[in-house]
C-alpha cells in the first residue's frame, strides 16, 4: 500500500482526528497547524492507540480444529500492511519527491506519512503539527511512543477503530477515513462479530477499548480509504497543476461484476477460515467467518527483501513468518490472479500464427495498485529439435525486459499490441505516466496523466462507460479484443527454414517495481535511495513471478 504524494493540498485528515475525511480531496485545505482541534494535547499514544504487540496476547496461539495456525498478530506482522512505514522502496520514493519538490517538503511528508505511518499521524494532526516520515526513521534509531506507533505501519487499533461515516465517498479516499475522538471511553473497537456484554471486560481492562460490533469492518469501503490515492502533480514552484488517479483499484473494483457477486476487499485479501473457530485465545467462542489476517496482495519482493535486509529495516516478524508470507503471495497470484491459454496454433506459408487469450481473475485491473507494476507475456517457440526459433518478452537477471523500449530507454515504452511479429515487441500490460510534456516519468508529483494503461481488465468492466479515473488509455481503448476480463493477442512468427512441429511455451510473468522505476532512483544522492538501488540490484533476479502457464504444440 502506498499513500497519496501531495503537497500544498492537503487531505481531510489533516483537519483533526474526529474529522477525518470531512473536507473535500480536490479543495485546498487550511495546514494542520491552522485547524483547531477537539483533541488538543489530551491525543497522546496511551490514550489513541496502541500498537499491534499490545493486542497479540490474546489474538495469537489460535489454532483451526484442523490445525491450522490462523493467529491474527504473527500473521499480521509479517505483512505490508505492518511493514508499511519500513518498506524501504517506499522510503525511497517520498525522498525523490522530496529532492524533485523542495519546497513543499513538509507536506509531502505530511501526505505521505497519513497511510503509511497513520496512526502517528493522526496524532500529528490532532495536535496542530503536519506528519513526518523521516523524523521517525531508521527504525532503530527513534525509540518514543509516536515513533513506535508510527513504526507499527497499518496496525490493528488503526483499521479496527475506523468508524462508517463517510465510507464509499470521495471525501474518504486519501486517508480520509473517520476516528473517534477521545470521547467516549473506553474507545470502540470494531469488529464484525455481536459481542457479548460479558465478555468485554478483558478488552477494557488491558487495552482500554470497547469491542463494538461494525459490519462496515467487512465493506470494501473500508479498504477504499488508503487504497484510492488521487495525486495532486506540482510544478517547479510547488503549485498544484494537475491531478492523478495513482492508485484507484476500489473504482475498478466497483466498475467490475464483483460488487454485484457480493466479493469484497476482504474476502479475497482475508479469506475466511472454514471452520469455526474462537477469535481470541482469551474467553473466545467459536464463530463462523473467521478472516485470517494475511492481507494477501501482490508485493512478494519487498516481503523478500524486507526478510533479507530484515536488522537494517527492523522488521520483528520471525524469518519463518516472513518466508510463509511471501509464500502465501506467490501461491495466490499464482491460483488467483489469472489464466493463460493458447487457442490456436497453425502454420502456413511459412509463418507460425498463434493465438493467445489472457483471463483477468480479480476484482480490479491486472495489475492494480502502485503504477510501478506490470504484467507481461513471454513467448519461446522451438522447432522440433528444441530450438528456439523466436522468443519475446524475456527477462534479464536484472530485472529487465528483452526488447522492451521503456527498459532500454526511459523517453520511451512499448505500445499495446493486436499482433505481434517481431522479437522486440513485448506485450505489456501497464500503466506509464506522463509528465505535462508528455514524456514518460515514474515521478508521482511529476504526472499529470496516463500515456498508457492497458492493464487487464476486471470481468464486466465497460471500456465505453469507465469514467476518466478508471478509463483504458491507449490503443487497448480500439483493441476490440481487449474486454473486461481479458484480452487476446496474435503471434505471427515468421519459422521459414525451420522444421515443426513448433513447441509453443506461454508465460504470464509480473513485477511489483519495474526495471525502469528502480533505475530512475539511481541519480539521487539520497541514503534512502541509494539503499534501495543497492538492495534491488542485489536481488533482481528474484524480482518477476509467473502467474500462469499454456504450452500447444502445432501440428
Amino acid at each position: 500500500m502506498r499513500a497519496r504524494l501531495s503537497a500544498l493540498v492537503l487531505v481531510p485528515l489533516a483537519t483533526a482526528l474526529v474529522t477525518l475525511g470531512l473536507a473535500d480531496t480536490h479543495a485546498q485545505q487550511p495546514k494542520p497547524t491552522d485547524q483547531p482541534s477537539v483533541i488538543a494535547m489530551h491525543a497522546d499514544p496511551a490514550t489513541l492507540f496502541k500498537t499491534g504487540g499490545q493486542c497479540m496476547p490474546c489474538h495469537n496461539s489460535l489454532i483451526t480444529p484442523s490445525g491450522e495456525d490462523v493467529s491474527m498478530g504473527s500473521t499480521w506482522r509479517a505483512t505490508m500492511m505492518a511493514n508499511s512505514a519500513r518498506d524501504p522502496y517506499w522510503q525511497a520514493g517520498v525522498r525523490r519527491e522530496t529532492i524533485d519538490h523542495p519546497s513543499a517538503r513538509a507536506d509531502i511528508e505530511d501526505e505521505c506519512s497519513i497511510c503509511h505511518m497513520p496512526m502517528a499521524t493522526a496524532l500529528a494532526h490532532a495536535n496542530k503539527r503536519k506528519g513526518e516520515v523521516f523524523a521517525h526513521l531508521p527504525v532503530g534509531d527513534h525509540t518514543t511512543p509516536d515513533d513506535l506507533l508510527a513504526h507499527d505501519g497499518v496496525s490493528c487499533a488503526m483499521c479496527h477503530q475506523i468508524s462508517s461515516e463517510k465510507l464509499g465517498t470521495r471525501e474518504s479516499f486519501v486517508g480520509g477515513f473517520v476516528v473517534a475522538g477521545p470521547q467516549p471511553t473506553p474507545r470502540p473497537v470494531y469488529g464484525p462479530f455481536e459481542v457479548q456484554k460479558g465478555l468485554t471486560t478483558v478488552m477494557r481492562s488491558s487495552a482500554e477499548f470497547q469491542p463494538t460490533q461494525g459490519e462496515h469492518i467487512r465493506q470494501s469501503e473500508l479498504c477504499a480509504t488508503c487504497h484510492t490515492l488521487i495525486t495532486k502533480a506540482l510544478n517547479a514552484q510547488g503549485q498544484v497543476i494537475g491531478e492523478l488517479p495513482e492508485q484507484v483499484m476500489y473504482l475498478e473494483w466497483k466498475h467490475s461484476v464483483f460488487p454485484t457477486e457480493q466479493r469484497s476487499c476482504q474476502s479475497c485479501h482475508m479469506p475466511v477460515v472454514p471452520e469455526k473457530m474462537p477469535i481470541t485465545s482469551v474467553l473466545g467462542e467459536p464463530r463462523d467467518g473467521f478472516a485470517r489476517h494475511v492481507f494477501v496482495g501482490g508485493n512478494f519482493f519487498v516481503l523478500r527483501m524486507l526478510n533479507k535486509f530484515r536488522l537494517d529495516l527492523g522488521v520483528e516478524a520471525l524469518p519463518q513468518e516472513m518466508d510463509a508470507s511471501v509464500a502465501r503471495t506467490v501461491q495466490s497470484l499464482q491460483s488467483q490472479t489469472a489464466i493463460v491459454s493458447v487457442e490456436r496454433v497453425d502454420t502456413a506459408a511459412g509463418r507460425l500464427d498463434i493465438d493467445l487469450a489472457v483471463q483477468n481473475l480479480t476484482g480490479h485491473k491486472l495489475p492494480t495498485a502502485y503504477p510501478s507494476r506490470r504484467t507481461w507475456l513471454h513467448v519461446t517457440v522451438r522447432d522440433r529439435t528444441g530450438r528456439p526459433v523466436f522468443e519475446s518478452g524475456a527477462i534479464t537477471p536484472t530485472g529487465l525486459i528483452e526488447g522492451n523500449d521503456n527498459d532500454a530507454d526511459a523517453t520511451k515504452f512499448e505500445p499495446h499490441y493486436t499482433e505481434i511479429r517481431q522479437p522486440d515487441q513485448v506485450q505489456i500490460y501497464e500503466s506509464i505516466m506522463g509528465d505535462p510534456a508528455g514524456a514518460p516519468t515514474t515521478g508521482l508529483l511529476t504526472a499529470v496523466r496516463y500515456l498508457k494503461d492497458n492493464r487487464l481488465l476486471p470481468r464486466g468492466f465497460d471500456k465505453a462507460s469507465a469514467d476518466a479515473d478508471i478509463q483504458v488509455v491507449g490503443a487497448a481503448v480500439q483493441d476490440a479484443d481487449f474486454v473486461g476480463g481479458g484480452d487476446r493477442v496474435r503471434y505471427s512468427i515468421d519459422v521459414a527454414g525451420a522444421t515443426g512441429p513448433f513447441q509453443v511455451e506461454v508465460e504470464l510473468r509480473f513485477q511489483p517495481i519495474a526495471y525502469r522505476w528502480a533505475q530512475n532512483l539511481k541519480p539521487y544522492d539520497a541514503p534512502e535511495t541509494k539503499r534501495f538501488v543497492t538492495y534491488y540490484d542485489s536481488m533482481a533476479s528474484t524480482a518477476s513471478e509467473v502467474l500462469a502457464r499454456a504450452a500447444a504444440t502445432s501440428r
